[in-house]
């Protein structure tokens, strides 16, 4: 007959074995193996797709439960891995093609396609990234680390995003983006941005006060703040994003 300090005991190692890797260590070893410095290695990854498919299964696994007793970091981390990963998947899954956007679900494109499985329901690519990450953290610059599988987007990371670094790999991807003077730049009179500075303009407005006050800081040498620079967008590129 067990005692109760044996269910105790028990009941704490089921837990420990089936804890959440928090370090999202799968994830980050594909990423390394096929995200390169030009783009992703599709090719490469098509032949791990089941070892992408075992990972997001393990997210799906985590209960609205579990996940509500997590920190907002490890929250957010898991959110912008989920996107990412489905995303890959999703390419993987019709690959090769040309244009992600143009290509994928049929005419209303893949961010509606319901097919994520996670805390307990399933989502498209746009309620994750609108209803899961955007409203519930006021955190702009989200939209430098999730990842559509298109030239224009910022680049995807070749590790997975975690709650313990979150901070850091959040600066650097922003930073990084920034700095591609094919896409935003100043001049010192006109500054040129990404669309999705005009896309997502409320966010960075809701954190900095306007789009201009927000990217300010990565411009240490000039002042681009509101006024003193002419605001405008570049094109976006819409090819998928392979290496």
């Amino acid at each position: 007959m067990k005692t109760f300090l044996s269910i105790l005991i028990a009941t704490a190692l089921s837990s420990t074995v089936n804890a959440f890797d928090q370090t999202h260590a799968s994830w980050s070893e594909l990423l390394s193996k096929h995200v390169k410095p030009n783009g992703v290695d599709y090719s490469a990854f098509k032949k791990e797709q089941a070892s992408l498919k075992a990972y997001l299964k393990d997210l799906s696994s985590v209960s609205k439960e579990d996940f509500n007793g997590w920190k907002g970091h490890d929250q957010l981390a898991f959110f912008i891995n989920l996107y990412n990963a489905a995303t890959i998947d999703l390419v993987l899954d019709n690959y090769p093609i040309k244009s992600f956007k143009d290509e994928v679900g049929g005419k209303e494109g893949p961010w509606k396609l319901s097919f994520i499985k996670a805390i307990g329901n399933t989502y498209t690519l746009d309620q994750v990234e609108h209803e899961l990450i955007r409203k519930n953290f006021n955190e702009p610059r989200i939209h430098f680390a999730v990842n559509c599988a298109s030239e224009g987007c910022p680049p995807l990371r070749n590790e997975a995003f975690t709650g313990e670094n979150l901070e850091a790999q959040l600066e650097e991807q922003t930073t990084t983006f920034l700095a591609n003077s094919a896409i935003n730049n100043f001049d010192g009179k006109t500054l040129t941005l990404s669309p999705i500075f005009d896309w997502f303009k409320e966010d960075f407005i809701k954190k900095s006060g306007s789009v201009e006050n927000f990217v300010d800081p990565y411009y240490k040498d000039q002042s681009v703040k509101k006024g003193a620079a002419k605001l405008k967008y570049s094109e976006y590129g819409w090819n998928i994003n392979k290496a």
